[in-house]
């Protein structure tokens, strides 16, 4: 597994253990401990979004161990530093959300497990879709969610039935390792800051492609044909006013108001059947909050500053 990569602006946190987990079917994920000098308060599991890396979040677990927090994260299969599935490095390809869902419990049975409870989960995007259909299935061993731009449905899409029967046609004919129709092997990071749909803070864009400057390995590209219907049907099934109510895990749910990944109106019916959920509204995020601007970003920390540790909503 590649090591954990430090530049200039990007330094890696103190206490930094980097291992190797291994799903049952055979996987190989890059992980990482960040542990506080004396008693942790608690975990925090962080997971990340589609197209991420654990290096992109080091400003992040340095603020959650300023917290009193101790930080254990992993690259999701097929893209950062873990194993990919297809030859190509740079399409993180898959065919069927739950292989995350193995990755998910090799997290806690193989790096959790060391940590310190209570344990909390931070998870981004396509992270925050994968830990809620865990907390649908089964009980993940955490104490509450915060769930950052949570991936239920996808922003703007036109003909959103026309584009799911495309998409499954196209993965059944075998393109499913292509990708996607105007996709092409570049990250968005690769891409210039102008128009991002990712964050309004030119500094902090740049120091994430500074990243991937220095180890191209972490890049991957756009999705694949066979990604995309692996989210589709994993989406569909968010639509079900039953499916969020199974959910009892507390959680504190943060939409951004200049979102163009995922959709808000998606977000806000499937909180309003959360039993036990607020929704806090974050008006000049772009999709990735915790890459915003400080005076953006701040509002996310005294949301969660008031909901970890606390009180359930009721």
């Amino acid at each position: 597994m590649l090591d954990l990569i430090s530049t200039e602006t990007n330094q890696i946190p103190t206490g930094a253990e980097s291992f190797t987990l291994q799903t049952q079917d055979g996987r190989r994920l890059r992980a990482a401990i960040f542990r506080v000098q004396g008693q942790a308060r608690g975990t925090i599991a962080l997971l990340q979004g589609h197209n991420e890396f654990i290096e992109k979040y080091f400003e992040t677990i340095d603020d959650l161990r300023a917290r009193g927090f101790d930080v254990a994260t992993f690259d999701w299969r097929c893209q950062g530093g873990s194993e990919r599935e297809l030859d190509d490095p740079r399409k993180g390809h898959i065919d069927d959300f739950a292989l995350y869902q193995n990755d998910l419990e090799a997290f806690i049975n193989q790096a959790l497990v060391s940590c310190t409870q209570p344990f909390y989960a931070l998870a981004h995007s396509m992270g925050a879709a994968i830990v809620l259909d865990a907390a649908y299935s089964a009980r993940p061993p955490f104490q509450r969610l915060i769930l950052t731009a949570p991936m239920i449905d996808i922003a703007n899409i036109r003909f959103p039935n026309a584009v799911r029967w495309l998409a499954d046609t196209l993965d059944m004919v075998g393109m499913g390792g292509r990708y996607i129709p105007m996709g092409n092997k570049r990250s968005m990071l690769e891409k210039p800051y102008e128009n991002n749909k990712l964050t309004t803070d030119p500094d902090r864009f740049a120091r994430n492609a500074s990243i991937l400057d220095k180890a191209p390995a972490l890049i991957i590209g756009d999705p694949t044909i066979g990604w995309v219907n692996a989210a589709f049907r994993l989406m569909s099934r968010f639509e079900s006013p039953d499916y969020p109510r199974r959910i009892r895990t507390p959680a504190l749910i943060i939409s951004c108001g200049r979102e163009q990944i995922v959709s808000n109106n998606a977000i806000e019916r499937f909180v309003a059947n959360l039993n036990n959920a607020a929704l806090v509204h974050i008006p000049g995020s772009k999709h990735e909050i915790l890459m915003e601007r400080d005076r953006v970003r701040d509002q996310f920390w005294r949301a969660f500053d008031a909901f970890v540790p606390g009180e359930s909503f009721h």
